[in-house]
């Protein structure tokens, strides 16, 4: 039997298909482990099995030993994952793609509905227990029908959530390192646009690209200037693809109209200039949130892990 490490709670069907073939040390502490801690465990394993908030860097990979063969990473993003410094040791990198489209699809939608109708203001605003009363001017937003989707990452979610706003009415402008399938183009009436032209005509602009050196801070200062001063920005991807200072000061002066986040630069902690700005609406990275989602994830994460163990292709390796 070999040995495999889980850095974090997942699902127990997952823990009990690894139980059944191999010796499992499942981290179960309410809080997250501790990188000593994590250092510790992962020595003289054959898996690790791990959640987004751990890094698997050389420290940790050196820490493991020779023996370690697989990194099976419990989400789609792998940013926590140093991919080179795996490769360069012969270890397998996997993640969990596919499983998860149509769950981030559904909140980055949420977010686009709750920003452009001002729903966190509405609930805010009930929950205060001021007082208030209908009106014609009464929480304007805006409505979805006509105006344009701007899909920067046109890849398996980005399509679901183009999908989901064409149902509202919505066009499709995107950008992408590559044409999506034609048929996917005709069905969803998409045009392929470069970047500067999808800032200046979106009027929801919703981040699903990977996060990497070449999007870090793809949207600054000088994208939100670019936008519509009635648009919206939605990021369901990474924080780091948004530079929240500039996201700050673009919402708290008139730059763009709103913004809904599900994730953060530098998660957990959301930059103080967002908390007390009523037009961002700020949710706790719930993209892939449900139960059957989560359990999804996990169960690949074990096959990815099980396969390599048995000197077999995972179903979902990176690169």
């Amino acid at each position: 039997m070999s040995r495999v490490v889980v850095t974090g709670r997942i699902p127990e069907a997952a823990l009990e298909k690894l139980r059944a073939e191999h010796e499992v040390d499942a981290w179960a502490g309410p809080e997250s482990i501790s990188r000593e801690e994590l250092l510790r465990r992962v020595a003289g394993v054959d898996a690790v099995v791990s959640l987004l908030t751990e890094r698997i860097d050389a420290e940790l990979l050196d820490a493991a030993g020779p023996q370690l063969k697989v990194v099976a990473n419990v989400a789609v993003g792998y940013d926590n994952i140093n991919v080179p410094a795996c490769t360069e040791r012969g270890v397998v990198a996997t993640n969990t793609p596919g499983v998860l489209i149509d769950a981030t699809a559904d909140i980055a939608l949420s977010l686009i509905l709750m920003a452009t109708r001002r729903l966190g203001e509405g609930e805010r605003l009930i929950r205060s227990g001021e007082a208030w009363k209908w009106g014609m001017f009464f929480l304007l937003g805006s409505s979805l029908k006509g105006k344009t989707l701007g899909v920067v990452g046109m890849g398996g979610i980005g399509q679901a959530t183009a999908r989901r706003a064409k149902a509202f009415g919505m066009e499709i402008v995107y950008q992408s390192r590559s044409e999506i399938d034609p048929a996917v183009a005709s069905e969803l009436g998409a045009r392929r646009v470069d970047l500067d032209e999808l800032l200046a005509v979106s009027d929801v602009v919703s981040l699903h690209c990977p996060y990497g050196p070449a999007t870090h801070h793809l949207i600054g200062a000088e994208q939100l200037a670019a936008m519509k001063d009635s648009a919206y920005l939605v990021n369901t991807a990474r924080g780091p693809i948004v530079d929240e200072a500039a996201l700050a000061a673009a919402l708290r002066d008139g730059i763009i109209a709103g913004a809904g986040l599900d994730v953060y630069e530098q998660e957990p902690t959301v930059h103080p200039g967002l908390l007390d700005l009523d037009n961002v609406v700020l949710l706790p990275h719930l993209g892939s949130a449900t139960v059957e989602t989560r359990t999804a994830m996990a169960m690949l994460a074990a096959d990815n892990a099980l396969a390599v163990l048995s000197g077999n292709q995972p179903p979902a390796p990176i690169g």
